[in-house]
């Protein structure tokens, strides 16, 4: 071989070299799914899973199926699932590698409420409650939705564990409409048996805020409520003899009227509080004047010391108006305390970054403090950083057909009240889920 063919030669060599390596496949570069795109592409079979939820509701206490169904769904996820924990109550760990440990709660229960709304999917369930009564049973208050949300998050989180690390600590907590079921888990050893997390958040449907919006604020965010039974005796007898008996409801008359002046005359005037009496009974006929009458209170604050006044002045007020009818001294009774909720600033001001990017700075509000009560509050309480953010709940344009009524929206609680499910769970997965990939980024 002469020195042109040799270079011929290596010519040829070279370029088969060239267009074999042009030709070889390019190597697949792993990207992460993002939340957004996920939640778009997955949505129908969690909308299924929703109306299941919504069409199977149980009260506080009772939520055996609805605990077992979630608990099902975590461990598909690879989650490690216990139950009955306080009571119906599920945790599912959701491991992967070392790391802090979040926490994301979903509450169970349903209320006793017949359903009003004509969806197709409207429960029709109905039990019969502690007094032996026949009540209808509806998700009013959302947490279906949150149920529903707090799957998408650990199916997406499970499906792109590249993108975080750590443990996802999954709460399927009983009993929040009752204020107890945290105090049940917690009392269960829910932070012995299980790590204690680092952090702890929680999301919330609202009612009158447009879906694709996001709110929250750092510092108190629901209140202390309590509820308090009084019970003023007295002597019974004729109506057309008043003056040979002790009246009752004259007593209950006046206790009503002095215990407001707890909050006009008592209350720091820029500390927020309320007393309202929601229920009265006492008396069976016209002209018969019975020995009880029974008072059902509600009590709200945000501050301990003002709980405590407003708690300690009910009694005094009640012993009072007793005193001064000549009856025994009233019976008093407290039940159901949910301690105030507080997001922790801190972790409310690294999460606000993450809430404006999923949703945009124009959809995410300063939530107003509100009076409602809720017990994710004890695990603050507990010693964990947490934070409740409300999700927006109702399509926007609804809300606006509403507003031109003159009308508001159905609340929580109410059995016209339904969310416009798509929407809502098209924000609240990606925002959880992006929440939790901030709060457990890759340590290397």
């Amino acid at each position: 071989m002469n020195a042109v063919q040799s270079n011929i030669t290596c010519w040829f060599i070279g370029l088969n070299v060239i267009l074999s390596v042009a030709a070889a496949p390019l190597p697949t570069i792993a990207i992460a799914e993002t939340s957004q795109s996920w939640a778009d592409a997955n949505v129908a079979s969690l909308i299924e899973l929703y109306r299941h939820f919504h069409t199977h509701p149980e009260l506080s206490f009772q939520e055996e199926q609805t605990g077992e169904r979630l608990a099902r769904e975590l461990k598909e996820t690879g989650a490690e699932v216990t139950t009955r924990v306080g009571g119906f109550g599920v945790v599912g760990l959701l491991r992967n590698g070392e790391g802090p440990t979040l926490m994301l709660r979903t509450d169970l229960d349903a209320l006793p409420v017949v359903e009003q709304t004509n969806l197709a999917y409207a429960s029709t369930v109905k039990v019969q409650d502690a007094d032996g009564a026949e009540v209808g049973v509806m998700h009013a208050c959302g947490h279906d939705v949150h149920i529903t949300n707090l799957v998408g998050v650990a199916r997406y989180l499970a499906a792109n564990k590249d993108r975080w690390q750590g443990t996802v600590m999954f709460i399927g907590q009983p009993a929040e409409e009752r204020g107890a079921g945290a105090a049940a888990m917690l009392e269960d050893g829910l932070f012995e048996r299980f790590p204690k997390p680092d952090f702890a958040v929680a999301m919330h449907v609202d009612s009158g805020l447009a879906t694709g919006t996001l709110a929250y604020k750092g510092g108190y965010a629901l209140a202390n409520v309590d509820s308090v039974d009084v019970t003023m005796h007295g002597r019974g007898g004729h109506g057309a003899y008043p003056h040979t008996t002790i009246d009752p409801i004259v007593q209950a008359a006046q206790f009503v009227m002095s215990v407001q002046t707890l909050v006009s005359r008592e209350v720091k005037p820029i500390e927020p509080a309320v007393i309202t009496v929601g229920s009265i009974h006492g008396g069976t006929k016209h002209n018969i004047i019975g020995n009880t009458c029974h008072m059902q209170l509600t009590v709200r604050s945000y501050d301990e010391g003002v709980r405590k006044l407003l708690l300690e002045g009910i009694a005094r007020k009640a012993k009072a108006v007793a005193m001064g009818a000549g009856a025994a001294e009233p019976t008093i009774e407290i039940s159901e305390g949910t301690p105030s909720l507080w997001n922790d600033e801190d972790l409310a001001a690294r999460l606000d970054p993450v809430l404006r990017r999923v949703v945009g700075d124009e959809n995410v509000e300063d939530a107003e403090p509100s009076m409602g009560g809720e017990d994710f509050s004890r695990y603050g309480r507990a010693g964990v950083p947490i934070v409740m953010i409300r999700l927006g709940a109702v399509d926007g344009e609804r809300l606006k057909r509403y507003e031109q009524l003159g009308q508001p929206a159905p609340s929580l609680h109410s059995a016209l009240f339904y969310p416009d499910i798509e929407a809502a769970l098209k924000t609240s997965v990606p925002a959880m889920s992006e929440i939790a990939v901030e709060l457990l980024k890759p340590q290397n």
